[in-house]
């Protein structure tokens, strides 16, 4: 049951998030400009306008899914992403369509946003819902490994093909291979689900209530599902969006472009941070179930705070000094490592926060919906923003949105939230 679960939801990141690793090879090809960075911020856009519509897919999956099951949902999301996927591989470029090739490029990036706002969300509300009260934090965080190694097999996968063809083998096709092998993920995703069972919490709502109905409206209308509804967008789902796409998506396009490090350099550190990262996730999920959830996840949005601009500045100015050294090479994998930490403490416990804040009936919905509108219109949109304000002025200004979005997440977290974790504060209820 996990591999089936984790293994789609693998399949939903990897999809999504080779678009963002071959932003900076999609900008000539479909937004050609004789300004490089007009053609990097028209893909980063591109990329954003799939985050944006996220939550649109989000309040239509997770009604359905609150409605006809989690499994069904599953089936329908991921048949979306995967086609929607395997078409971009086979687009053609501007220069052989013209303005039909951005047009059509943007039109998959929004079926794979609408599609991912019912897979990511609505993935960890199965998983939590299968694991029971014991240990819920540890067991719902391989999950959150998903993002991750679907950053590590796409960015593993073209730095592969970037080392066996040459530059203009891949601008010429070479890009298009990551999308042909999301096809047999696809297959093998589908493979795997089809073994899946419904929730066990969910089963015993239709006995209850045979006749289930879709809860995003009624969400609205109570008071308490409304403020965790708020904390979820704010706090957990926003500010792990904030650090996930600072530290995982821009990361790499600013030391490729602003800081110019090599383009092998840069993909070799992230795979390492990426693999870093696996292992703080596990970490921070098992400690949340120790601790609590609350202060690991205080912990992860007040150093992101303090941090994130220190550390983009230290990488940039270390960056500066050609040729690089093996100590300055050093300086920056760790710089890599201690985000991808702040990230794991944010990421650890998130999928069990989802479940245990709403109860049962409107879990998938009360859940999916702030998720992903965190995700997609904060998180998703960053890279874009961040890259537009450092390049306008020419500094790292743009960094100050994450870093006052986490501070202020950070306080609200602290002075609202009420322990969920069971081992801790003792109650069952939110989660049932």
């Amino acid at each position: 049951m996990l591999i089936a679960a984790c293994f789609g939801t693998f399949l939903e990141w990897y999809d999504f998030l080779t678009f963002g690793a071959l932003a900076v090879t999609f900008g000539p090809l479909f937004f050609p400009s004789n300004d490089p960075s007009s053609s990097l911020l028209a893909s980063l856009a591109t990329f954003g306008v799939g985050m944006i519509v996220r939550p649109i897919g989000a309040a239509f999956f997770g009604s359905m899914g609150d409605r006809i099951g989690r499994k069904p949902v599953f089936m329908i999301t991921i048949s979306i992403m995967g086609l929607a996927t395997l078409l971009v591989g086979f687009l053609p470029t501007y220069a052989q369509i013209g303005i039909l090739a951005p047009i059509l490029l943007v039109s998959l990036r929004i079926l794979q946003g609408f599609s991912a706002g019912g897979e990511i969300g609505g993935g960890a509300i199965f998983l939590a819902e299968h694991a029971g009260e014991k240990n819920r934090g540890f067991k719902t965080s391989f999950l959150q490994l998903m993002g991750p190694f679907g950053i590590l097999a796409s960015t593993l996968q073209i730095t592969l093909l970037q080392g066996w063809l040459s530059a203009e083998e891949f601008q010429a096709w070479g890009w298009r291979i990551p999308f042909f092998v999301s096809f047999l993920l696809l297959l093998l995703a589908l493979y795997f689900r089809r073994t899946l069972e419904e929730t066990p919490v969910f089963q015993e709502l239709q006995t209850r209530s045979p006749k289930t109905e879709g809860q995003l409206l009624n969400n609205f209308k109570d008071p308490e599902i409304r403020k965790k509804m708020f904390l979820l967008f704010f706090c957990v789902s926003g500010g792990g969006a904030v650090l996930f796409f600072c530290s995982q998506v821009y990361l790499p396009i600013f030391l490729k472009t602003t800081v110019k490090l090599p383009v092998e350099l840069v993909d070799q550190l992230s795979v390492l941070s990426t693999l870093f990262l696996v292992t703080t996730i596990i970490f921070a999920g098992w400690l949340s179930d120790q601790v609590g959830r609350k202060p690991v996840i205080t912990c992860g949005l007040f150093l992101g705070a303090v941090l994130i601009l220190p550390a983009f500045w230290m990488m940039k100015t270390t960056g500066s000094h050609l040729p690089l050294t093996q100590q300055d090479i050093k300086i920056i994998g760790c710089i890599m490592f201690g985000l991808s930490c702040i990230l794991g403490l944010l990421g650890g416990p998130q999928a069990a926060i989802l479940a245990e804040l709403f109860p049962a009936k409107s879990r998938n919905s009360a859940a999916t919906f702030p998720h992903n509108l965190a995700a997609g219109w904060i998180g998703g949109m960053s890279p874009l923003i961040i890259t537009w304000v450092n390049e306008k002025w020419n500094t790292l200004a743009g960094l100050y949105y994450p870093c006052i979005f986490l501070f202020f997440a950070a306080i609200a977290w602290t002075i609202s939230y009420t322990e969920t974790s069971v081992r801790v504060c003792g109650c069952k209820k939110p989660y049932k």
